[in-house]
């Protein structure tokens, strides 16, 4: 169990790709720079997805967990 606090969080579970992408993108920008969001997916594309979007982007991912076929993200929003 991760000691971060999230200041939103985004659910994705269910959705598949392009979709945990696109609402990530979408969420973020609902959020403060420097505020972290939450988000959790099912999709196995979500992983290299989310991951690569958010160092091609310059956000801070602070936490990634994947447990069975839950995944886990930790954004920072960093601009």
């Amino acid at each position: 169990m991760t000691g971060i606090i999230p200041d939103a969080e985004l659910d994705c579970v269910g959705q598949y790709c392009p979709m945990p992408i696109a609402m990530t993108k979408e969420e973020i920008q609902s959020i403060e720079i420097g505020q972290i969001l939450m988000v959790e997916a099912d999709d196995p594309a979500a992983e290299s997805d989310i991951l690569a979007w958010a160092k091609r982007t310059g956000h801070e991912v602070l936490e990634f967990r994947k447990e069975g076929t839950m995944l886990t993200f930790y954004i920072r929003r960093m601009k």
